[in-house]
Parts: C-alpha cells; structure tokens; sequence
C-alpha cells in the first residue's frame, strides 16, 4: 500500500513529519491489515511498526469520532508505553477528531470508568488495566474493530500471558493484529485463543 490511498487527515500528517513513502515492512503489512485478516506483524526495531499502528488505526476508524464506544483497544507493557504510544497518535490525530485515551494502573480507576464512558475511539491499555474494567463493565465493545498489542514480546512473560489471553473473552468479533520483533512459540499460542487464521508478515 502507498501512503497515497490513505485516508486525507494520514496522508497530512504523514507529510507534515516528513514521511515520504512506507517502509518495506508497512508495504506489507497495511495492505494486510486492512484487508481485515488477523495477523502477526513482525519487523525489526527501526521498520516502522508504530507508525504502521497509527496509520492502521486512523485508516480503519475512517479517522473520525464516532459515538460512544471505543472501535480500537491497543495492549501496550506499561504506563510509559502507554503515554508514549498516546503521545505519537496525537501527533497525527490532533487535525481530527478522534479521541485517544490511556489507561493504566497508575490512574483512578474510578475516573477512568466516568472518563471512558463519556467516549472514546482509541483506548491505549495495560492488560492488567483492561481486564478490570471489563470485570466492571467499564468498556462496551460493540463497537470494536480492532484489537492490537504492541511489541508483544511483554505478552510472552508471567501474568502477562494469562492477562492478555483472557480479554478476547469479553470481545464478539474482532479483528487481532500482534506486532513483535521475532514470531515466537509462545505467541504462536495465540492461535488456540483468538488469532484464530492468523496470517504473518515479515
């Protein structure tokens, strides 16, 4: 996919960065992803795999707020990802009005509940995180669209593991894409939980 069959709002910000063409691994994987398979992406560090989320995202939500419920839950190690992976999207977003939220332990739980309910299009969150406000029913996922982790390597340790492949339990349909640096034996486990035909770009 060339940057020139993006959405108008990506195609701005993509040249207001200096972003001139993909890289190889976005070649591949846009295209993929936005054909609506599941998939694992895997690239080197340096290949472009977070602009290739941003890009995916806004591309797939039509780069437009829409209702209240969010259309994209991206699962990311910590809060300093979270934040990080947030402030990046709004360096793209903020010509539209898509609403980007994190979510991490850190936070009220509370709040995030009351913060999330009054709309949300992209909800950027630990695992941990998530799976508490599904237990409170913080998050409606009728709506949804797409369902990510970010350099999933995080995924493959400890409670991560569990944590990650319970949240697909709340979820109907759903689009799952993992990125990672190395396609591993323990996230190919994905496959018996939720990326169920799962297609690999390298």
């Amino acid at each position: 996919m060339s940057f020139k069959k993006l959405n108008p709002e990506i195609k701005e910000a993509l040249i207001n960065k200096g972003f001139e063409a993909p890289t190889e691994f976005q070649k591949k994987a846009l295209p993929k992803i936005k054909s609506g398979v599941n998939l694992y992406a895997i690239g080197d560090k340096n290949s472009g795999k977070t602009t290739a989320i941003i890009i995916s995202t806004m591309q797939k939500l039509g780069s437009k707020a829409f209702e209240d419920a969010p259309r994209a839950l991206i699962l990311v190690k910590d809060k300093a990802e979270a934040l990080k992976l947030k402030d990046a999207f709004l360096e793209f977003t903020k010509r539209t009005d898509l609403r980007i939220y994190a979510s991490y332990e850190e936070h009220s739980i509370d709040a995030e509940k009351d913060e999330i309910y009054y709309g949300q299009d992209v909800i950027i969150a630990t695992p941990k995180r998530l799976n508490k406000l599904f237990y409170i029913n913080a998050i409606n996922v009728t709506q949804l669209k797409l369902f990510i982790i970010e350099d999933a390597e995080f995924a493959e340790r400890g409670l991560y593991f569990a944590d990650v492949n319970r949240i697909p339990e709340s979820i109907g349909k759903c689009q799952y894409v993992v990125f990672a640096e190395k396609l591993t034996d323990k996230l190919l486990r994905f496959q018996e939980t939720f990326m169920y035909n799962a297609q690999t770009v390298k």
